[in-house]
């Protein structure tokens, strides 16, 4: 696709897109369930839909990186503002969703990368794609969390009696 059309089209994308495709109510069921997947597992889970990606990220993409590479790049710059890098255990999760360009992108810290093999992150990543083709973003995301919380409770289970803190807000950011 060429730079102006890809422009018209980021430019098109407003953030009240990432609203319309997670509104408030699916938002807060959402939100949730990473809370009560949380007490089961020591690690934090985040996500992030973004309707349109700023033009210097494009500007990147016409500049022979590739369009996957830029939003792999907003991702993290996302994984880094939210913090999410910033838990006790390197083992936070972000689930981040750029609608122009119908892309997901899943970041793992360190501590739960080293564990988990790339193709399970991929296999999450492709259930989730086919599950937001068909418009099911609710069903989609919630099973997609399912997944992300099984993986954290297998390598960061809570344990019996103790008491895990809450590092990060439990939240839908939509941008």
């Amino acid at each position: 696709m060429g730079f102006f059309l890809r422009l018209l089209r980021h430019l098109w994308h407003q953030p009240s897109d990432s609203r319309r495709a997670v509104p408030d109510d699916m938002a807060d069921r959402l939100a949730s369930y990473i809370r009560a997947s949380e007490q089961m597992h020591s690690g934090e889970i985040c996500i992030c839909i973004e309707a349109s990606l700023p033009v210097s990220y494009l500007w990147r993409a016409r500049a022979s990186t590739p369009v996957s590479t830029v939003v792999r790049q907003r991702a993290m710059t996302w994984f880094g503002r939210l913090r999410i890098w910033d838990t006790e255990h390197n083992n936070g999760v972000l689930i981040y969703l750029q609608l122009a360009e119908h892309a997901i992108e899943l970041v793992a810290d360190r501590g739960v990368d080293r564990l988990v093999a790339p193709t399970e992150w991929e296999a999450v990543v492709d259930r989730l794609g086919l599950r937001l083709q068909g418009g099911d973003f609710e069903g989609g995301l919630t099973a997609a969390l399912e997944e992300v919380s099984a993986l954290l409770v297998e390598h960061f289970p809570v344990k019996p009696g103790s008491q895990r803190p809450n590092e990060l807000p439990d939240l839908v950011v939509r941008l």
